[in-house]
Order: C-alpha cells, then sequence, then structure tokens
C-alpha cells in the first residue's frame, strides 16, 4: 500500500502529547508524514513550553494533496489554527479529495464551526460540544466516521493515533504497533 503525504499542523499553545504520539504512532509504522508550523517560525511551542522544530513552515505548504490532516488540540493552539488560512485550504482541499481530517481534543471546533461534522458522529474535549454544528456528539473517546476521525483529549492521544495508524496501514498494524508500544 502506498501513502501519500500525511500532514499535521502546529501552531503555537498545541497540546503536545496530542500531537507527539500521533506523530511517533504513525512514524513507526512507516507513514510519510510532515509537521508544518503555523506561522514563518521554524520552531512552535506548546502550552506546556515545549517548543518542536517542525519539519517546515505553513509559506512552504503549497499544493500538497495530502491522504491525511491532522490538527492537535491544546489552547491557544486551536484558536491559532482556526486563524491560519493555509490550515482553513488543506482542510477543504482535504475533504475535497476524500482524504483523512483528524482532529483531537478542542481542534474538532475547527471542523464544526466550518460545518464539515454536520452530520458525522464526532467527539472532543468536554465543554466544546456547542461548537461541533451539526454532529452527533459520541460517548466513544475516539471516533472514526468515514474520512472524519475526532478524539476527546490529550488522555486518548495514544488510542487516537492507533487509529490513524489504522485508517491508513490497516487495523493489523495497528494491532501489531499497540502490542510493540504497550509491551503486551
Amino acid at each position: 500500500m502506498v501513502i501519500n503525504m500525511v500532514y499535521m499542523f502546529l501552531a503555537d499553545g498545541f497540546e503536545e502529547i496530542e500531537a507527539l504520539c500521533p506523530l511517533d504512532l504513525l512514524r513507526r509504522a512507516g507513514v510519510d508524514i510532515k509537521t508544518v508550523s503555523v506561522g514563518d517560525g521554524d520552531f512552535v511551542t506548546g502550552s506546556h513550553g515545549i517548543s518542536v522544530k517542525a519539519d517546515m513552515k505553513e509559506s512552504d505548504f503549497g499544493d500538497e494533496r495530502p491522504e491525511m490532516v491532522i490538527l492537535p488540540g491544546g489552547l491557544p493552539g486551536t484558536t491559532n489554527l482556526e486563524a491560519s488560512g493555509v490550515v482553513a485550504k488543506a482542510l477543504a482541499d482535504a475533504l475535497a479529495a476524500d482524504a483523512y481530517v483528524c482532529a483531537i481534543c478542542a481542534a474538532p471546533s475547527v471542523l464544526g464551526k466550518r460545518g464539515y461534522l454536520r452530520g458525522k458522529e464526532a467527539i472532543c474535549y468536554p465543554g466544546f460540544e456547542e461548537y461541533l454544528e451539526g454532529a452527533k456528539i459520541s460517548d466513544k473517546k475516539v471516533v472514526r466516521d468515514g474520512k472524519i476521525i475526532t478524539g476527546a483529549g490529550m488522555g486518548v492521544a495514544l488510542e487516537f493515533g492507533l487509529m490513524l495508524v489504522s485508517a491508513l496501514c490497516g487495523e493489523e498494524k495497528a494491532k501489531e504497533l499497540k502490542k510493540a508500544v504497550l509491551a503486551d
């Protein structure tokens, strides 16, 4: 199976675990994933002061046709993602191309405010449900509805990451990876 490029957008104030855990799992699975800094800096600082060097700047993101776009939550990271024209275009292009669009914690609100969750089952960090316009709020911690994958928050970052691996690489690869990282 050939997997096209996967992009994770990082904005200042992102939740570190929600970004780095799925990023690590996808790379362990052999997925070609690039982090994109929202803004023109190489480094992005998370909501707990951890700085990460992104693989590329937002200004370098052009007409890529990703197989998956990922938005980690955190504040003010989610607000910064929502304000980015590049993120908005990447999401619209991904949905138009029937690619995966994934968000965790507060970040599903970015999708909900754009109407992308209408008629979809979705979850977010408690208190952000009002922004999931038209969504059926799930009682699950991680939800896949077609090509939309959402997660409730930092505590399910591993489960969210494994769901992304399953979507791109198959359930067997996700199970293999889960066994390897959890030392079952």
